[in-house]
């Protein structure tokens, strides 16, 4: 089966042996990975630079830098020099500018963090994050992020139809974690939707860990990811 570059599988897994090990069980199917920071102590950079320049594979870091301006434009600038496709950061502006100076004269695609879609609105609530509906302040959040230069955003699909909305939207990606296939266990997520929900609200990419890394074949689960981004249920209404 052919690549689909709109998924992402989420190398969740203890360390690059075992990430490596699962990218040759997937083979051709999948183009694009996400690795993020629980293997940053595994060999993550490593393993990100062996798919990238080894196996043509698309790279997505999952970092969600978050700390001072100069602080975040120094972490960025490193890491751009991996040749990397994208890289996420708190959405929070200043941080957003201060990645964008980062990753200055490189491909690197900034991506701002608005809500997980591990957390509701008791979670926000216990943050002390303000009142208001979930979806109302991933779109705010997502607004001020383009504003700052945000090359896309990353929500969850039940907030994507609303960015895709925002005027700041044109031209944007749109990243959607939390995705579960019909009948897949929810895990630690609690926004979620199916791939093809995700995509129909428009989301570009999505992105797949568990259901995919944890299955009995992981091949086979990409392949029923694949099949269903191809269905007409993925179609976007005015695609």
């Amino acid at each position: 089966m052919t690549a689909d570059d709109r998924l992402i599988v989420a190398l969740d897994v203890p360390n690059a042996i075992t990430g490596l090990e699962l990218a040759e069980k997937l083979g051709d199917r999948v183009s694009f990975y996400k690795i993020g920071l629980g293997m940053l102590t595994g060999g993550g950079l490593a393993l990100a630079n062996e798919l990238k320049q080894d196996h043509g594979k698309r790279i997505f870091l999952d970092m969600k830098l978050f700390d001072i301006g100069a602080t975040v434009e120094a972490a960025v600038r490193g890491l751009a020099q991996f040749d990397l496709d994208f890289l996420t950061v708190h959405g929070d502006p200043n941080v957003v500018r201060a990645a964008k100076e980062g990753a200055a004269g490189k491909d690197l695609k900034i991506l701002a963090v608005t809500v997980l879609t591990s957390l509701d609105r008791a979670d926000l609530d216990a943050a002390l994050i303000r009142p208001g509906e979930v979806s109302d302040i991933v779109a705010e959040r997502a607004a001020r992020a383009f504003e700052a230069g945000a090359d896309g955003v990353i929500a969850s699909a039940q907030e994507a139809a609303k960015i895709r909305a925002l005027s700041e939207a044109s031209g944007r990606l749109i990243v959607t974690p939390g995705i579960r296939p019909a009948g897949s266990d929810h895990g630690d997520q609690k926004r979620i939707a199916t791939p093809a929900n995700a995509v129909a609200n428009g989301a570009d990419h999505i992105v797949i860990g568990r259901p995919i890394w944890a299955a009995p074949d992981p091949a086979a689960a990409a392949e029923a990811v694949l099949a269903e981004l191809a269905s007409p249920q993925a179609r976007r209404p005015n695609a």
